[in-house]
């Protein structure tokens, strides 16, 4: 049996969104959830986290999601993480080019707090063969 979805690391530049993702995955979810607010910050913390899912916003100042993706997959332990890009552009060919740079979903912005756990649990089961 796969253990649930439990840690969820949240990248997100704006502090609205990133509040908002986390009260709703802790609140809504029963997820602990672990926040960044650059590509950078979420490379320092998260091999130290080892977070299930990684949560991730795609246009970020500095580093955007794509890299910071590049760089997580170079850490030890995180090779294989699931990455969940959030993003307000979902058209079909930015959504494969997204998938085809390891990510295991794309999730439209504006997103619904009262739906994302479920979202996100959705791909988890989806991923470990439950669903």
């Amino acid at each position: 049996m796969t253990k649930d979805l439990q840690t969820v690391l949240m990248v997100e530049d704006e502090a609205d969104i990133r509040e908002v993702v986390k009260m709703s995955l802790e609140m809504v979810g029963g997820l602990r959830v672990e926040t960044c607010s650059s590509g950078e910050a979420a490379i320092q913390r998260a091999q130290g986290l080892a977070p299930d899912l990684i949560l991730l916003d795609v246009m970020m100042p500095g580093m955007d999601g794509p890299s910071t993706l590049q760089g997580l997959r170079g850490l030890a332990g995180l090779e294989r993480t699931p990455v969940v890009f959030m993003t307000a552009k979902v058209m079909q060919s930015e959504v494969e080019q997204y998938k085809a740079l390891g990510a295991v979903e794309v999730i439209p912005k504006p997103f619904d707090p009262m739906t994302l756990a479920d979202q996100l649990n959705g791909i988890w089961k989806r991923l470990h063969g439950g669903g």
